[in-house]
């Protein structure tokens, strides 16, 4: 009794001391829960009152807002509601509200604190939102609650901590003594020698027991079972993680326990092409190699790709291997070489006149040829036989990228069981009734389905995937988890809007701003005020680009007063030039481009400046910080990187994103100005809109985009993916099911 005494007296008191001294942190915190919780409080009550209020105030019915916040004030927390037009004008208030709380003192409410105010009624909280209208501002809104009621709760909240940290100490006091009579020091050695495996002892210094061997799978399985459950338990809260790449480097060696990733892509990330007696090393203009470039960099895998520079060959290792980036190497390129036949029939063919326009359903009839088909698949087995062979372990991670390898996951999956293999379809997905124009549509879901996890921009594009599959395949979909089960594996279909790196990198804002619209304007020959408008894209049909300039010069009919004072520049990279439809596509585009300078250039600088040649990272960015807006028309896209490079760009926080509603970033940045690249007039009206938009309201829409952007960044994007691979993974362990079950 006396032993037990001296471990449960000291234990009590000291679990009383660390009860008195949490009461201050408790009465902090609980406060700071409170306030936080009524400025949210404060700002979805000005939402709800804003249209009545701005109603009230527009037909001269002032009077009766007064009545009309004492109905509102009848909450028992809100205490009082107050509206100011102006700091010299008169408070419009609920009865309630206190005598001193002014117009003119309501700027010191909106300034970052507690915003409480002791008055003889007691604490209140006092919230100001600045109400705006298409006009402009509206005016404040003050809304104060009474706080008496945080102080009642604070009691109740000391007297619980003060009984749990009693209850606390009766529990470890029994406990304590509990233990102590039953010689917990040499149980818990036991058990520890249980799960390290080894063989019990009746005592120290005596001889193993060898009849308890058989403790030993037992310790193994508790053992294993230990460490998966401390995996699983592990907090991983998205919103609380900063994205970047340490966190992608954690992530693959942590979460996935350091297996090699590899990326599979048709365009590689650098190209070298042999510039006379000289090699130059280009980046080609790709959203794929804009988000994906990135991640290589922190992850420091291999990349695997098509050499298609005509000094590719002279760069490589014996075994076609290149260091990259050339200033700074952090990963590898295998490069592929692909023959003549096969690029024009997987490439040119099945690729881009086949599944490339059956996807984007921008009206162009899609192309199916069997000689295509079957170098589609002789391409994807050289791929799949490539992954094979630069794998440094048995389950490697697999990115496959984009539409150019459709059967890859498959024939991944038949030679590497283990890998986790990611595909991200970049594209759109159509409607089943579209996809089944394909002869081979059941070939290609197959392949995809092999995949551990298959990714798309869009849950419209997820949907259509698995609406495809119902209609197609013989599969079970779980509509709940979007998991599709064929051929005794599991495939995970998902959501994963695609981003760029966040912060851009240093070189790309290096020049300043202001140097960058000087420089502009001088090597185009604009005057130095000139507004100017960018649009960066391949020269290809789904852009719109046609499109856009139509809408450019309705904007000169309906505003002549712009003609020879806007000017818009077209950067479009050269893109798959054997097709006919693009050869077709760049025509139609210089001849519009042509066209409508012709009639407007003599009363100034022409209104369109095309320049269809490739355009380094650097000189884009340049562009799009000297550039008044950004016009995306895209007729149909999966996400639209170029958007987000242009949102990036303004570390000015000024400019004005126009942006068509068939891409995938539409759905991301609703401050942009949302168009249908279709409608002309439409078009013409956001442009008028972009030129005469306030720099205020340019910089509220360009701080809500750039904070989305950098939030949710390609390092977020990647590692969501390799996240959901790695519960995969460890799901699969747990239950037995083998990495062939789903990964």
């Amino acid at each position: 009794m006396r032993l037990a005494l001296r471990f449960v007296l000291p234990l009590v008191l000291a679990l009383t001391g660390v009860a008195y001294a949490l009461v201050p942190l408790v009465d902090q915190l609980t406060l700071r829960w409170f306030v936080r919780d009524l400025d949210m409080r404060s700002t979805l009550i000005a939402d709800t009152l804003y249209e009545p209020l701005q109603e009230r105030l527009e037909t001269g019915k002032e009077t009766k807002i007064e009545s009309f916040f004492n109905r509102i004030t009848r909450d028992e927390r809100l205490f009082a509601i107050g509206y100011c037009s102006a700091p010299d004008a008169a408070v419009l208030a609920s009865r309630l509200m206190p005598k001193d709380l002014l117009c003119s003192s309501l700027s010191r409410w909106e300034q970052p604190g507690d915003h409480l105010l002791l008055s003889s009624q007691g604490p209140l909280h006092v919230a100001v939102i600045t109400l705006s209208g298409e006009t402009g501002a509206l005016g404040k809104l003050a809304i104060l609650h009474d706080m008496s009621f945080i102080s009642r709760r604070s009691e109740e909240t000391k007297r619980y901590v003060l009984y749990l940290f009693m209850g606390l100490a009766a529990v470890i006091s029994l406990i304590t003594v509990i233990i102590a009579q039953l010689s917990w020091r040499g149980w818990m050695t036991g058990m520890r020698n249980v799960l390290r495996g080894e063989v019990l002892s009746r005592r120290p210094g005596i001889d193993s027991r060898p009849e308890l061997r058989e403790f030993k799978p037992i310790a193994r399985d508790l053992q294993i079972l230990i460490r998966e459950l401390e995996a699983d338990t592990r907090a991983r809260d998205e919103s609380q993680m900063t994205w970047t790449p340490e966190t992608l480097r954690a992530i693959l060696h942590g979460e996935l326990r350091g297996g090699d990733i590899i990326v599979v892509s048709n365009r590689e990330p650098y190209i070298h092409q042999r510039r006379g007696d000289r090699i130059e090393v280009q980046r080609p203009a790709s959203g794929l190699v804009t988000a994906m470039e990135p991640i290589m960099r922190a992850c420091s895998g291999t990349w695997i790709a098509h050499g298609s520079g005509s000094a590719d060959r002279e760069v490589v290792d014996m075994n076609d291997r290149v260091a990259v980036p050339p200033e700074k190497p952090s990963y590898q390129i295998r490069r592929l070489w692909l023959s003549r036949e096969e690029e024009i029939g997987y490439y040119y063919g099945f690729a881009n006149e086949g599944i490339w326009p059956l996807c984007h359903i921008a009206h162009v009839r899609p192309t199916f040829r069997s000689r295509d088909w079957a170098q589609y698949v002789a391409v994807n087995k050289k791929f799949a036989r490539a992954v094979v062979s630069e794998a440094k372990t048995p389950n490697p991670v697999v990115l496959v990228q984009d539409y150019h390898f459709a059967l890859l996951p498959k024939m991944i999956r038949e030679e590497l069981p283990d890998a986790t293999i990611i595909t991200f379809w970049h594209i759109p997905w159509p409607n089943p009734e579209s996809f089944s124009i394909c002869p081979w549509a059941q070939d290609v879901i197959t392949g995809l389905l092999g995949s551990s996890i298959l990714g798309f921009h869009t849950q419209f594009h997820c949907n259509n995937f698995v609406d495809t599959i119902d209609r197609l395949m013989e599969a079970r979909v779980d509509r709940e988890t979007f998991d599709v089960s064929f051929g005794g594996k599991l495939t995970a279909v998902r959501r994963y809007p695609i981003s760029i790196a966040w912060p851009p990198e240093p070189d790309l804002l290096l020049k300043d701003l202001t140097m960058c619209r000087a420089d502009v304007r001088r090597i185009n020959d604009l005057p130095a005020g000139h507004k100017l408008g960018v649009g960066v894209d391949r020269l290809d049909y789904t852009k719109g680009i046609i499109e856009r300039f139509q809408a450019i010069e309705r904007l000169l009919e309906l505003n002549p007063q712009w003609i020879g004072h806007f000017s818009f520049v077209q950067i479009a990279a050269p893109t798959r030039a054997e097709i006919d439809e693009y050869q077709h596509h760049e025509a139609h585009v210089r001849t519009v481009a042509m066209r409508i300078n012709s009639r407007f250039e003599r009363q100034g600088p022409p209104p369109i400046l095309l320049k269809v040649e490739h355009h380094e990272p650097t000189d884009v960015y340049e562009y799009f910080r000297a550039a008044d807006l950004c016009f995306v028309s895209s007729l149909h896209d999966g996400m639209n990187l170029v958007a987000k490079e242009f949102v990036a760009a303004r570390d000015d926080e000024r400019g004005v994103l126009i942006l068509s509603q068939f891409t995938g970033a539409s759905r991301e940045l609703p401050e942009a100005l949302i168009v249908n690249p279709y409608d002309a007039d439409q078009c013409a009206a956001a442009l008028l809109l972009a030129l005469t938009m306030p720099d205020s309201e340019q910089r509220d829409r360009m701080r809500l985009m750039r904070g989305l952007v950098a939030e949710f960044n390609v390092f977020r994007w990647a590692g969501r993916m390799l996240l959901d691979a790695a519960v995969m993974r460890r799901h699969n362990r747990l239950i037995g099911a083998g990495p062939t079950g789903a990964a």
